[in-house]
């Protein structure tokens, strides 16, 4: 029973990205319900269903796949914060080359973080999910963080092609002449600023905190 909570959680979650991703439904929906109550009823629903897969894989048996040795807790700690710095670096900037970016104020002469990275938030999660695959080798973490990772790189793909399609091939390459598909580290620093490094520091130390109680496992190696 434990392993079909799970198959189910997981399910629900990429079905709840893939069926909202189809055009057709997608412009429904919103015509229906209005940009901004698209936006709040999708994110209420993926973090309801993220928190739910995370749950049942935690209540799924425990099958060894490999074990975790100390490097591991100090390389997901090194990779963790990496992570989060591009997520809130990321969040609500301009970029309308990919999801979570505002559609206006991008200027492609001054990519921002989007000369980091074109799609910044899908490598934040895939950075997030590959810390925690590391540290979690049990069978039902490695399907639950993999699973995830390969979403994050799929995903790049697809959000390129979809926004070629929808923007058109020339303006697509214009808006992304100066953007990468692979991160460029040297390029992150175009993209900081100080209110936003005092948000990630304010994250960073509530994540470590809340982590153990959370979740129930200390993050610190």
């Amino acid at each position: 029973m434990d392993w079909l909570n799970f198959a189910l959680a997981l399910a629900a979650f990429f079905a709840s990205h893939a069926v909202p991703a189809i055009p057709a439904v997608k412009a429904g929906l919103k015509q229906r319900l209005g940009r901004a109550g698209y936006g709040a009823v999708f994110g209420t629903i993926s973090l309801a269903v993220l928190v739910w897969v995370v749950i049942a894989a935690g209540q799924a048996p425990y099958v060894e796949v490999w074990p975790q040795y100390p490097w591991m807790r100090w390389a997901a700690n090194l990779v963790m914060p990496v992570a989060l710095l591009i997520l809130v670096l990321a969040a609500g900037r301009p970029n309308p080359l990919s999801f979570g970016g505002r559609r206006t104020g991008f200027d492609p002469a001054r990519p921002g973080i989007a000369g980091f990275a074109r799609h910044p938030l899908l490598w934040a999660l895939f950075l997030w999910s590959g810390a925690h695959l590391l540290v979690n080798g049990d069978l039902a973490h490695v399907i639950l963080f993999g699973a995830f990772a390969i979403f994050c790189l799929m995903g790049m793909g697809l959000l390129d092609r979809r926004r070629r399609r929808e923007m058109g091939e020339a303006e697509w390459y214009r808006l992304a002449l100066g953007t990468a598909n692979l991160p460029q580290p040297l390029r992150l620093a175009a993209a900081v600023t100080l209110p936003r490094l005092l948000i990630f520091a304010v994250i960073w130390a509530a994540v470590l905190a809340a982590h153990p109680h959370v979740i129930g496992v200390s993050p610190l190696p």
